[in-house]
This record gives structure tokens, sequence and C-alpha cells, in this order.
């Protein structure tokens, strides 16, 4: 492994940053997906400039920061 690209591989922004965004990593998975299928389908994002190309990226950097809020059921039920 050459070390000078160790670094390559990795996402911004890191997992450990998401999880504090979501009640729970499962959620954030689904969230994450959701939104990139929907971003696939309008080819619109809620950030003007991106560090990622991809849908998945682009996803997880709108949940980061905080234009995608992903909610608890406890949350989503007491809005409906």
């Amino acid at each position: 492994m050459n070390r000078n690209n160790q670094n390559e591989g990795m996402r911004y922004p890191s997992i450990d940053q998401l999880i504090a965004k979501s009640p729970s990593k499962y959620k954030l998975v689904i969230a994450v997906a959701e939104r990139a299928k929907e971003i696939e389908r309008t080819k619109k994002t809620y950030l003007e400039k991106t560090q990622n190309k991809k849908s998945i990226g682009i996803a997880l950097e709108e949940i980061y920061h905080d234009k995608v809020v992903i909610k608890s059921r406890d949350e989503n039920e007491k809005n409906h």
C-alpha cells in the first residue's frame, strides 16, 4: 500500500460526523439511499457546491450540512 495515497478511499464527510446527525445508523443508510435516488431522478441538490460528484456522496454532504434532516419515528408521529 502506498502511504501517500492511504486517504484516497476516505469519504467526506466521515461516517463519524454523519452518525451524529441520525437517530441510528440504519436510518442514516435508508435516508442516504432515498435521497441519492431522488438526486439521480431530479438532478437537483440542496447545495450550491459539493465535493462529491456521485449522488450518494452528495446525499451524505446534504445530511452533514443539515440540508436534509433525518427524523426519528417519534418525531414523525408528533408531526402527523
